[in-house]
């Protein structure tokens, strides 16, 4: 399902116009980036909750040359799903 599809299913669902269910779609995924920016964690009950992993830095091979590099430390967001929605999802 891509943006577009998912939109349009929510405007069909909350029987909004396709505009209203984009803003409001748009406004949830800003909400939850800005919230893992700072280090927050983001959950939503039935569905899962949102955060941040820490990766530290560590060596790495380059495959194609055997050659040691070092990878910098990095963050990555995360989603962990609610019990609720994985029993959905398994029905």
């Amino acid at each position: 399902m891509t943006k577009t599809e998912l939109i349009s299913v929510v405007a069909n669902k909350a029987g909004i116009p396709k505009a209203a269910a984009e803003k409001a779609l748009n406004a949830t995924t800003e909400a939850i980036q800005d919230a893992l920016k700072k280090g927050d964690k983001v959950t939503l009950v039935g569905f899962g909750t949102f955060d941040v992993a820490k990766r530290a830095a560590r060596q790495g091979v380059n495959p194609r040359t055997r050659e040691t590099i070092k990878i910098k430390a990095s963050k990555s967001p995360r989603f962990r799903p609610g019990k609720a929605f994985k029993d959905a999802v398994n029905k």
